[in-house]
Protein backbone atom coordinates (compact mmCIF):
# COMPACT_ATOMS: atom_id res chain seq x y z
CA UNK A 1 0.00 0.00 0.00
CA UNK A 2 1.39 3.47 -0.72
CA UNK A 3 1.69 5.79 1.97
CA UNK A 4 -0.80 8.55 2.15
CA UNK A 5 -0.02 12.37 2.42
CA UNK A 6 -0.78 13.44 6.25
CA UNK A 7 -2.35 16.84 7.15
CA UNK A 8 -2.22 18.97 10.46
CA UNK A 9 -5.41 20.70 10.63
CA UNK A 10 -6.16 23.74 13.28
CA UNK A 11 -8.88 22.05 15.02
CA UNK A 12 -10.33 22.28 18.42
CA UNK A 13 -11.97 19.53 18.31
CA UNK A 14 -9.53 16.45 18.88
CA UNK A 15 -9.98 14.03 15.96
CA UNK A 16 -8.33 12.58 12.85
CA UNK A 17 -9.90 11.28 9.51
CA UNK A 18 -9.04 9.60 6.00
CA UNK A 19 -10.16 10.54 2.48
CA UNK A 20 -9.49 8.34 -0.63
CA UNK A 21 -11.25 9.71 -3.49
CA UNK A 22 -10.99 7.43 -6.71
CA UNK A 23 -8.11 8.76 -8.94
CA UNK A 24 -6.88 10.62 -6.14
CA UNK A 25 -4.04 10.00 -3.73
CA UNK A 26 -5.49 9.33 -0.14
CA UNK A 27 -4.51 11.74 2.72
CA UNK A 28 -5.09 11.38 6.74
CA UNK A 29 -5.87 14.54 8.74
CA UNK A 30 -4.65 15.12 11.88
CA UNK A 31 -6.39 18.02 14.20
CA UNK A 32 -3.57 20.43 16.24
CA UNK A 33 -5.75 19.49 19.49
CA UNK A 34 -5.24 15.48 18.75
CA UNK A 35 -1.64 16.70 18.95
CA UNK A 36 -2.07 18.11 21.93
CA UNK A 37 -3.91 15.52 23.96
CA UNK A 38 -1.99 11.72 23.02
CA UNK A 39 1.28 10.56 24.03
CA UNK A 40 3.52 10.01 20.85
CA UNK A 41 2.65 5.87 21.21
CA UNK A 42 -1.13 7.04 21.31
CA UNK A 43 -0.69 9.07 18.45
CA UNK A 44 0.82 6.04 16.44
CA UNK A 45 -2.25 4.17 17.29
CA UNK A 46 -4.04 6.62 15.93
CA UNK A 47 -2.56 6.91 12.89
CA UNK A 48 -2.59 3.09 12.54
CA UNK A 49 -6.64 3.33 13.13
CA UNK A 50 -6.59 5.72 9.71
CA UNK A 51 -3.89 3.39 7.73
CA UNK A 52 -5.92 0.34 8.83
CA UNK A 53 -9.44 2.26 6.69
CA UNK A 54 -6.56 2.57 3.57
CA UNK A 55 -5.98 -1.01 3.89
CA UNK A 56 -9.39 -2.66 4.44
CA UNK A 57 -10.64 0.03 1.57
CA UNK A 58 -13.01 1.62 3.07
CA UNK A 59 -12.31 4.69 1.04
CA UNK A 60 -15.44 5.25 -0.46
CA UNK A 61 -17.95 4.92 2.07
CA UNK A 62 -16.23 6.57 4.95
CA UNK A 63 -15.53 9.92 2.64
CA UNK A 64 -19.24 9.88 1.91
CA UNK A 65 -19.57 9.32 5.73
CA UNK A 66 -16.85 11.83 6.82
CA UNK A 67 -18.55 14.59 3.95
CA UNK A 68 -22.10 14.38 6.02
CA UNK A 69 -20.30 14.06 9.48
CA UNK A 70 -19.01 17.74 7.93
CA UNK A 71 -22.30 18.93 7.89
CA UNK A 72 -21.50 20.55 4.71
CA UNK A 73 -24.00 17.93 2.45
CA UNK A 74 -26.96 16.02 3.68
CA UNK A 75 -27.92 12.81 1.82
CA UNK A 76 -29.89 11.37 4.31
CA UNK A 77 -33.40 12.90 3.23
CA UNK A 78 -32.52 11.04 -0.17
CA UNK A 79 -32.44 7.54 1.01
CA UNK A 80 -34.65 5.25 3.28
CA UNK A 81 -34.19 4.79 7.19
CA UNK A 82 -33.17 1.14 6.24
CA UNK A 83 -30.07 2.07 4.07
CA UNK A 84 -28.79 4.75 6.47
CA UNK A 85 -29.27 2.21 9.11
CA UNK A 86 -27.10 -0.26 7.37
CA UNK A 87 -24.60 2.02 6.20
CA UNK A 88 -24.53 3.61 9.85
CA UNK A 89 -23.86 -0.04 11.46
CA UNK A 90 -21.29 -0.56 8.38
CA UNK A 91 -19.18 2.22 9.52
CA UNK A 92 -19.45 1.56 13.41
CA UNK A 93 -18.19 -2.03 12.61
CA UNK A 94 -15.45 -0.18 10.34
CA UNK A 95 -14.27 1.38 13.22
CA UNK A 96 -13.59 -1.59 15.34
CA UNK A 97 -11.80 -3.35 12.49
CA UNK A 98 -9.49 -0.20 12.09
CA UNK A 99 -9.01 -0.30 16.24
CA UNK A 100 -8.03 -3.35 15.57
CA UNK A 101 -5.09 -2.42 13.29
CA UNK A 102 -4.28 -0.14 15.96
CA UNK A 103 -3.69 -2.35 18.17
CA UNK A 104 -1.78 -4.79 16.00
CA UNK A 105 0.88 -1.61 15.55
CA UNK A 106 1.22 -0.15 19.20
CA UNK A 107 1.08 -3.88 20.63
CA UNK A 108 -0.10 -2.76 24.16
CA UNK A 109 -4.46 -2.32 24.67
CA UNK A 110 -3.48 0.43 27.20
CA UNK A 111 -1.96 2.36 24.66
CA UNK A 112 -5.19 1.92 22.50
CA UNK A 113 -7.58 2.51 25.06
CA UNK A 114 -6.10 5.46 26.38
CA UNK A 115 -6.04 7.09 23.44
CA UNK A 116 -10.26 6.69 23.11
CA UNK A 117 -10.32 7.45 27.33
CA UNK A 118 -8.75 10.77 25.99
CA UNK A 119 -11.39 11.35 23.03
CA UNK A 120 -14.32 10.26 24.99
CA UNK A 121 -13.45 13.46 27.97
CA UNK A 122 -9.67 13.96 28.46
CA UNK A 123 -8.31 17.61 28.16
CA UNK A 124 -4.49 17.93 27.76
CA UNK A 125 -4.14 19.53 31.37
CA UNK A 126 -5.72 16.72 32.85
CA UNK A 127 -4.47 14.06 30.66
CA UNK A 128 -1.85 12.69 33.26
CA UNK A 129 -4.51 12.27 35.88
CA UNK A 130 -6.64 9.78 33.81
CA UNK A 131 -6.58 6.26 34.30
CA UNK A 132 -7.05 3.73 31.80
CA UNK A 133 -7.87 1.05 34.34
CA UNK A 134 -10.92 3.00 35.67
CA UNK A 135 -12.03 3.95 32.28
CA UNK A 136 -11.94 0.09 31.18
CA UNK A 137 -13.51 -1.12 33.98
CA UNK A 138 -16.26 1.75 33.06
CA UNK A 139 -16.07 -0.16 29.69
CA UNK A 140 -16.56 -3.38 31.41
CA UNK A 141 -19.71 -2.26 33.60
CA UNK A 142 -20.90 -0.14 30.74
CA UNK A 143 -20.75 -4.32 28.99
CA UNK A 144 -22.51 -5.78 31.20
CA UNK A 145 -25.06 -3.63 32.30
CA UNK A 146 -26.33 -3.12 28.43
CA UNK A 147 -25.92 -7.24 28.00
CA UNK A 148 -27.90 -8.29 31.16
CA UNK A 149 -31.27 -7.61 30.19
CA UNK A 150 -34.08 -6.60 27.37
CA UNK A 151 -34.14 -3.19 28.89
CA UNK A 152 -30.26 -2.73 28.75
CA UNK A 153 -30.01 -3.89 25.39
CA UNK A 154 -32.99 -1.58 23.69
CA UNK A 155 -31.28 1.45 25.27
CA UNK A 156 -27.64 0.73 24.23
CA UNK A 157 -28.89 0.02 20.30
CA UNK A 158 -31.24 3.68 21.14
CA UNK A 159 -28.11 5.25 22.15
CA UNK A 160 -26.10 4.57 19.43
CA UNK A 161 -27.95 3.72 16.38
CA UNK A 162 -27.44 7.32 14.98
CA UNK A 163 -24.01 7.38 15.41
CA UNK A 164 -21.34 6.56 12.74
CA UNK A 165 -19.09 5.67 15.33
CA UNK A 166 -19.05 3.42 18.35
CA UNK A 167 -18.91 5.37 22.02
CA UNK A 168 -15.43 5.03 22.85
CA UNK A 169 -16.27 3.08 26.39
CA UNK A 170 -17.49 0.38 23.75
CA UNK A 171 -14.78 0.52 21.62
CA UNK A 172 -12.51 0.35 24.60
CA UNK A 173 -14.27 -2.90 25.91
CA UNK A 174 -14.21 -4.73 22.22
CA UNK A 175 -10.02 -3.99 21.98
CA UNK A 176 -9.84 -5.55 25.82
CA UNK A 177 -12.02 -8.74 24.83
CA UNK A 178 -9.77 -8.99 21.24
CA UNK A 179 -6.71 -8.45 23.17
CA UNK A 180 -7.31 -11.49 25.04
CA UNK A 181 -8.54 -13.58 22.69
CA UNK A 182 -6.32 -16.03 20.34
CA UNK A 183 -6.97 -14.47 16.93
CA UNK A 184 -4.60 -11.34 18.40
CA UNK A 185 -2.35 -13.73 19.71
CA UNK A 186 -2.20 -15.63 16.66
CA UNK A 187 -1.24 -12.62 14.44
CA UNK A 188 1.70 -11.26 16.91
CA UNK A 189 2.84 -14.54 17.21
CA UNK A 190 2.88 -14.83 13.04
CA UNK A 191 4.34 -11.47 12.66
CA UNK A 192 7.29 -12.08 15.23
CA UNK A 193 8.24 -15.39 13.32
CA UNK A 194 8.37 -13.39 9.45
CA UNK A 195 10.31 -10.90 11.28
CA UNK A 196 12.74 -13.75 12.70
CA UNK A 197 12.82 -15.27 9.64
CA UNK A 198 13.44 -12.08 8.08
CA UNK A 199 15.80 -11.21 10.48
CA UNK A 200 17.65 -14.38 10.00
CA UNK A 201 17.88 -14.03 5.96
CA UNK A 202 19.67 -10.90 6.70
CA UNK A 203 22.06 -12.00 8.98
CA UNK A 204 23.02 -14.56 6.82
CA UNK A 205 24.10 -12.31 4.09
CA UNK A 206 21.27 -12.79 1.76
CA UNK A 207 20.45 -9.70 -0.43
CA UNK A 208 16.26 -10.43 -0.85
CA UNK A 209 14.15 -8.36 1.28
CA UNK A 210 10.75 -8.88 2.96
CA UNK A 211 7.77 -7.18 3.47
CA UNK A 212 6.18 -8.49 6.72
CA UNK A 213 2.12 -7.87 6.73
CA UNK A 214 0.11 -8.63 9.34
CA UNK A 215 -3.02 -9.08 7.99
CA UNK A 216 -6.49 -6.76 9.30
CA UNK A 217 -9.62 -8.55 9.61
Amino acid sequence: MEPPELYVRQNPMPNAYTLAITGHKPFIVIHTSLLELLTLPELQAVIAHELGHLKCDHGLWLTIANVLASGTVSLLPLISGTVEDALLRWLRAAELTCDRAALLVAQDPTVVIGALMKLAGGSPMFAHELSVDAFLQQARSYDEVTTSSMLGWYLRNAQTRALSHPLPVMRAREIDRWAQGAQYKGLLARSRQLSSNGSSMAGSGSSSSREVNIPIQ
